[in-house]
């Protein structure tokens, strides 16, 4: 009994406790669903019932025992053959169905909880460490969804009700049918722990390898370019051999364990068979009653098996589920200010606005800062430069523009030209439009990635915002135009020719300030100067505010910022 508190109190099964919770949770959803799973199961198990019990009838009545009824025992039996035939065939249907839409529903909560968590949140989080929950993960969950409790319940009562046909009939046999509970009891808490210990190591070395079959397959030519093609696929067969190991590992006990299992189970059905043949032979049973005992020692036996057989699914189920449960419950973005942003921005989306920040400061969790205690002040209509070496916070504080993540202390707001005012934040975003740094393309079309940003501009729209940013041109000197497939990564296009697309995309937008991270790094002098210089004739009032190493850049700039030592400092 202190084995079995201590059992029960152990962390790792009130963790599993806690994602079967969670798994339950999802299953109340799929009510109807999962209804259906059950009725289906618990039907085939009642038609199993019966025709052990009809099959009984029949041999009877062969050997003479009871004549009569045979044809009508024999035609009931075929029935029923041909009935769970036919249940079959359309659960199955049914199933694949019910599975795919509860797969894809529970993929889309997942993948809309991704796009509003907290940015910083998430990004201590691999994407490919991402993908393979999403992807493995979700599935493993989905299945459990429809799988484990019908299955539960569906093996319970087959059981339970093969159990009382056979005490109906000799109590003893019962007894008998059960002497493997024992072994599968005193083995499952070990079976638990190794099982999810197993589970756990093998999804995480799943992610490992997605994350760098990613990382390889996006720096392909960087890999190349140092002729590191031979080191590359070394690593990768290492990761090879680990999920091997990992895997025969797994195997190994799983081997043991089943055949510890079988070995319990054989010498159960020789005992029940012996004790069958004993009351054969003194008497006390027909053949059919015989027949019926060896089949139904054997389903009891197997239904038996079959529950603890629901172990490692369901800790692979609870494994999975934990791995979501970790993405669900990161933080969302703070859009408690959106009623009062949306007033803000009803009002002054074709306004001129100013940025304006007071000792702002931020630093990531690590809690190394990376600006503090800063003033400056992008007025509307100017272009603001801020410059500085890598890694001092330029990104950084795109990024607070945009509510992507939220000053520590400080202030950082929107100012109107009416003097009204709003904290900068997530729900705040529309009032930008950003060109980040690096290719930001979409496979696809450029007309696809272009309508990213306003999926009902017109062919005339589209090249209107190419020509301010110099790349009408070279669109429609390609054959396609602005249907040209963009591969992976911009593949096709130059760098200088995916800036110019990517300014084209944040210029469809009518937001009254724009964002330019190195956005303009792979231009030339005059092209740069004649892209700002559209950039701020084509909306009156709109604020300009790049983030750059370009000195050229500065000679048309209103207001110059350094960013240094964690400050930023006016310089002109």
């Amino acid at each position: 009994m202190k084995r079995l508190q201590k059992f029960f109190r152990s962390r790792s099964l009130g963790e599993m406790l806690q994602e079967l919770a969670w798994l339950s949770r999802y299953s109340l959803r799929y009510k109807k669903e999962v209804l259906w799973y059950i009725f289906i199961g618990v039907l085939g198990t009642v038609v199993s019932l019966m025709g052990s019990i009809l099959s009984k009838h029949i041999i009877d009545a062969v050997t003479g025992f009871n004549t009569s009824g045979i044809i009508t025992a024999l035609i009931f039996f075929v029935l029923m053959q041909l009935f769970q035939i036919l249940v079959r065939a359309v659960s199955g249907r049914i199933s694949a169905q019910v599975s795919i839409r509860v797969n894809q529903q529970i993929t889309a909560q997942v993948y809309d909880k991704l796009l509003i968590t907290d940015w910083e949140a998430l990004s201590a989080y691999h994407s490919g460490d991402i993908l393979t929950r999403v992807a493995g993960d979700v599935t493993t969950v989905s299945s459990s969804v429809l799988g484990w409790v019908p299955e539960l319940l569906t093996r319970l009562l087959q059981f339970a009700g093969t159990l009382g046909v056979i005490l109906y009939y000799d109590a003893t046999l019962a007894v008998l049918a059960l002497l493997s509970a024992p072994v599968t009891l005193l083995m499952s808490r070990y079976v638990i722990k190794m099982m999810r210990h197993h589970n756990q190591k093998m999804r995480q070395l799943s992610s490992e390898m997605m994350i760098f079959n990613e990382e390889s397959l996006q720096n392909i030519q960087l890999i190349k370019s140092f002729d590191r093609t031979d080191a590359y696929s070394q690593k990768h067969r290492k990761l090879q051999q680990r999920f091997k190991d990992a895997s025969m590992e797994y195997n190994r006990f799983s081997i043991h364990k089943n055949t510890l299992m079988s070995l319990a189970g054989t010498v159960v059905a020789l005992v029940c068979f012996c004790w069958a043949i004993y009351r054969l032979w003194s008497g006390h049973i027909t053949y059919g009653t015989m027949t019926l005992f060896l089949q139904l020692s054997g389903s009891l036996t197997t239904a038996f098996a079959a529950l603890a057989g629901l172990v490692p699914g369901t800790i692979s189920a609870a494994t999975a589920a934990r791995r979501i449960m970790a993405i669900m419950e990161l933080p969302v973005e703070d859009r408690s200010d959106a009623a009062a942003a949306e007033a803000f921005i009803q009002k002054h989306m074709a306004s001129s606005l100013k940025v304006e920040a007071k000792g702002l400061s931020y630093h990531y969790e690590d809690g190394m800062p990376i600006l503090s205690d800063s003033d400056f002040v992008a007025d509307a209509g100017q272009i603001v430069t801020f410059v500085g070496p890598s890694g001092e916070g330029k990104t950084t504080l795109l990024r607070l523009l945009l509510g992507i993540i939220r000053p520590q202390n400080g202030t950082l707001r929107l100012c109107a030209e009416d003097g009204s005012y709003i904290d900068i934040s997530a729900s705040t975003r529309s009032l930008f439009a950003y060109v980040p740094q690096g290719n930001t393309f979409f496979s696809g079309t450029i007309r696809e990635n272009l309508q990213m940003i306003c999926p009902d501009a017109t062919d005339s729209q589209l090249y209107d915002v190419l020509q301010l940013a110099c790349a009408e041109d070279f669109v429609r000197a390609l054959p396609l135009g602005l249907d040209t497939p963009v591969r992976e990564q911009g593949g096709g296009f130059s760098e200088g020719q995916l800036q110019r697309l990517c300014i084209a995309r944040a210029l469809l937008s009518s937001a009254p300030i724009l964002l330019l991270d190195e956005a303009t790094s792979a231009l030339d002098i005059e092209t740069e100067k004649k892209v700002l210089d559209n950039i701020m004739r084509s909306q009156k009032g709109r604020t300009c505010i790049i983030a750059t190493h370009r000195p050229s850049v500065l000679e048309i700039s209103h207001r110059i910022y350094r960013i240094k030592n964690d400050r930023i400092e006016p310089v002109r």
